[in-house]
């Protein structure tokens, strides 16, 4: 039998793994499952279901995201399917003896049409659709000198969720269970799965000597009421949900990134958002408690006090949001530089752009398309916040977008696909397109300044090509006199006398440098790279503390194919929706008419020198509406012009109408049925969404 060898190396009567059964019968979709075993040697588990066993794989390093590196995979004995459930100790003495955690689980399909031949013969090409590895993966058999055919290799194949190790090393980055968001040491510590050698299988149930995993830990204050039961008068629960799934929260999360395009994408199968000019912060939520948490998985809620108070007050239980801290200058732009003196001196300043809902009171979002993920998200943010904000979306012509974007100073335009589900990659279904030419740089050194200068002259900079640090040029100007003070000091304490960069600079360049450890990263805006490399007219923008420099790499905009094609019609609670030319919080905006456009910029000329205003009446809400102006709780506050949109005919009319004006020209939406009343004034007609 298939399980033989299993049954052989096991005592079942003082080990709490499952003794199993081969099960013949099964015809849902294959499971697979990654179990993380701390036993004589730390390994994970690749397990397969085939023919009613798991079968199964030791992966000594686990497994890499990058195609270009083949990880060991020792085959083992079969395991039953009840194994792939199991999460924690095997006692001493006992074959495994050890900590096991479930790493990652999920379903698996062939990407042929003869698994069990592929199987046989050595070489299995699969899909996999779990909480942390997706895509297209290959185990591969080679043969040993001994021949006995249990070396093999897992690989993953070159598709949009590959990511180089030198972006990404999912082993060390996701180091939780996806079952109860333990890591090994919390599962050993708490030992609730452990077996009573001295009574029967079912004696040892009866007495509960698997608790459930929800009771581990301490007791949990009084739940909210959440929006996830019920998400709204008349709307569908979670739980009937197509793509939102059932599970405990995890303890970790990881950030989907965006890849740089030169164009921004066509089709209306993309949505466009504001590219802020901020810090990305994951926010996660457990009963109270908030953490917020940076894509390199540093803990930043010290520093963001007000933001987190802000979070803490969100009608849930349980969540993780993704979304963007930023200071919103007077003319609406976000400022990275006015960020970073906020976080030190006026943290009242910060604000939270949400864009992206990943787990929310037992569910897991990530395989909900965005368009159903962003629709759940802005029913949760308040729409009066001062600090939170829901991050809004267009459809539509995107170029056009970026270009009214790029007049108003703007960083650029992220391009998702309404479509695409989350994963903590950097992929083809998150685009990014730049007003201007920006870069994060590694500091490796400074020169001496000259002149009535203090602290510094230029800061000297690189970038990584695999493990090698090259020289990119320096930068001399942006800096003011505190951001001098304060980089000079942190350079001080990273001082090293040998160059870090692979090419160091030569003659001029290298005159009065001083070297330094490669850890801090700067950012750069510049007009153009130059043929031998370096950046030209560079002018520092901050510090990203929020940044690893093992990460930095030249950015280059990929190619049109790399970015990713329609996966399925989004929809929730089996009713199909579209935001089409609409505001993205569920109506359908024709988008003002021409004529509505042109009053709403005349109207607001010269709104530089107005005093801001915070219209609450009802009748100040009408005649705003009937300057063509969005009500204020429907708008991006990052995207308003510096002046009048003057070029508001230039718009295509499925943009007429969204250009977003300053906070003093903005009249706040006070009631659903004066809403609907000015909207027909205006000839927008309504779709209910949901």
């Amino acid at each position: 039998m298939a399980l033989d060898l299993y049954w052989k190396k096991r005592n079942f009567g003082t080990t709490p793994e499952p003794r199993g059964r081969v099960d013949r019968k099964k015809k849902d979709a294959l499971k697979f499952v990654i179990q993380k075993h701390r036993a004589s040697h730390l390994h994970y588990d690749f397990r397969l279901e085939l023919d009613g066993v798991l079968l199964s794989w030791a992966v000594p390093k686990g497994p890499s995201l990058d195609p270009s590196i083949k990880r060991l995979a020792m085959h083992v004995e079969d395991h039953p399917l009840e194994y792939g459930e199991f999460e924690g100790v095997i006692p001493p003495k006992q074959y495994g003896s050890g900590t096991v955690m479930l790493w990652d689980r999920g379903t698996w399909e062939s990407e042929t049409d003869d698994p069990r031949g592929d199987y046989r013969r050595g070489r299995l090409k699969l899909r996999l659709h779990g909480e942390k590895l997706h895509g297209s993966w290959a185990l591969v058999r080679t043969w040993d000198k001994d021949g006995d055919g249990r070396r093999w290799l897992l690989l993953k194949h070159d598709d949009e969720y590959a990511t180089p190790e030198s972006e990404r090393i999912i082993v060390e980055d996701e180091d939780r269970s996806v079952v109860t968001g333990r890591d090994l040491d919390e599962i050993a510590a708490q030992a609730d799965a452990v077996w009573d050698s001295h009574k029967s299988v079912a004696a040892n149930v009866k007495a509960g000597a698997v608790p459930k995993r929800a009771t581990v830990g301490k007791r949990a204050p009084p739940a909210k009421k959440s929006v996830a039961k019920k998400t709204g008068s008349g709307k569908t629960p979670l739980a009937k949900v197509e793509g939102a799934r059932k599970a405990a929260m995890p303890e970790t999360l990881g950030a989907q990134l965006c890849t740089l395009v030169r164009d921004v994408p066509r089709g209306d199968e993309w949505v466009h958002e504001i590219k802020y000019d901020g810090y990305r912060m994951l926010s996660r939520i457990d009963r109270g408690r908030v953490e917020i948490i940076s894509r390199n998985g540093k803990e930043w809620t010290a520093h963001l006090g007000p933001v987190a108070d802000a979070l803490k007050a969100l009608p849930v239980e349980r969540a993780w949001l993704d979304g963007e801290v930023v200071v919103v200058l007077p003319d609406g732009r976000t400022s990275f530089q006015e960020l970073q003196l906020a976080l030190g001196a006026s943290p009242e300043q910060l604000k939270y752009y949400a864009f992206d809902l990943l787990y929310l009171d037992g569910y897991d979002l990530r395989e909900l398309p965005l368009i159903e993920r962003k629709q759940l998200l802005r029913r949760l943010i308040p729409t009066r916040s001062k600090i939170l904000h829901y991050s809004d979306h267009f459809d539509g012509d995107g170029a056009k977008f970026l270009e009214e974007g790029c007049r108003r100073q703007l960083e650029g335009v992220v391009s998702k696909r309404r479509d695409a589900t989350y994963h903590a990659t950097r992929g083809g279904s998150w685009v990014k397109t730049k007003c201007s030419l920006r870069q994060e740089m590694v500091i490796g050194g400074w020169t001496e300044p000259s002149g009535s200068r203090a602290a510094f002259g230029a800061l000297l900079l690189g970038a990584y090509e695999g493990k090698k640090l090259r020289y990119a040029g320096r930068v001399g100007t942006g800096f003011d006199t505190k951001a001098l003070v304060d980089i000079h000091r942190r350079l001080r304490a990273l001082a090293t006398k040998e160059p870090p960069f692979d090419n160091p600079p030569r003659g001029a360049d290298a005159r009065g440098a001083h070297w330094v450890k490669p850890q801090l990263v700067g950012e750069i805006e510049f007009t153009e790279w130059t043929r031998d490399g370096t950046a030209r007219h560079p002018s520092f923008k901050g510090l990203r503390l929020d940044k690893k420099a093992s990460e930095v790499v030249i950015e280059k905009p990929a190619e049109e194919a790399d970015v990713a094609k329609p996966k399925r019609k989004a929809t929730v609670g089996g009713a199909s929706f579209k935001t089409a030319g609409s505001h993205p919080y569920g109506h359908d905006l024709a988008l003002q008419a021409r004529e509505g456009a042109e009053r709403a910029a005349s109207s607001c000329a010269g709104h530089d020198q107005q005093p801001r205003q915070d219209p609450l009446s009802r009748s100040e809400d009408h005649e705003a509406r009937g300057r063509g102006v969005l009500p204020r709780d429907r708008r991006v506050d990052a995207a308003v012009p510096r002046g009048p949109p003057a070029d508001a005919r230039a718009l295509p009319d499925r943009l007429q109408g969204a250009v977003l004006l300053p906070e003093a020209c903005q009249a706040r939406h006070v009631g659903a049925a004066d809403s609907r009343a000015g909207a027909r004034g205006r000839g927008i007609r309504d779709v209910h969404v949901g």
